[in-house]
């Protein structure tokens, strides 16, 4: 067996459960699965997005979850009308609205959730 022809389930946390659930349902506009004690389980293409609630925790100072989107300028635009704010990095040339280009012709932004975990987007050359 290999794990490569099976869906992938992504994992994150969230100690605001209810904004959690507001960001990433209304916000992101991912399709809400479940919502159990345990979980809120939101559904991106194909891929399960399992947010585990907990207590409290540190997010990663790296990207958790990214999306690969075909027009990255109007997937920005979209998120900044329904408030999202896109990080700035120092050293990292971006435009107005947050997007690097990287080395390799991709270009990238980054925002965060309500419990601070840094979520992308990303549009390959």
């Amino acid at each position: 067996m290999t794990l490569g022809v099976h869906d992938l389930i992504t994992f994150s946390q969230t100690a605001h459960p209810e904004k959690a659930k507001a960001f990433y349902g209304d916000v992101l506009g991912l399709t809400l699965v479940e919502d159990s004690p345990f979980a809120i389980v939101f559904r991106s293409g194909r891929t399960s997005v399992r947010i585990q609630k907990v207590q409290s925790f540190s997010p990663s100072p790296c990207t958790s979850l990214g999306w690969q989107v075909p027009d990255i300028r109007a997937a920005a635009q979209q998120l900044v009308a329904k408030g999202v704010l896109f990080q700035r990095y120092e050293g990292m040339k971006q435009d107005d609205l947050g997007i690097w280009l990287s080395p390799g012709g991709s270009q990238i932004c980054w925002f965060k959730d309500p419990d601070g975990n840094i979520l992308s987007l990303t549009q390959s050359p």
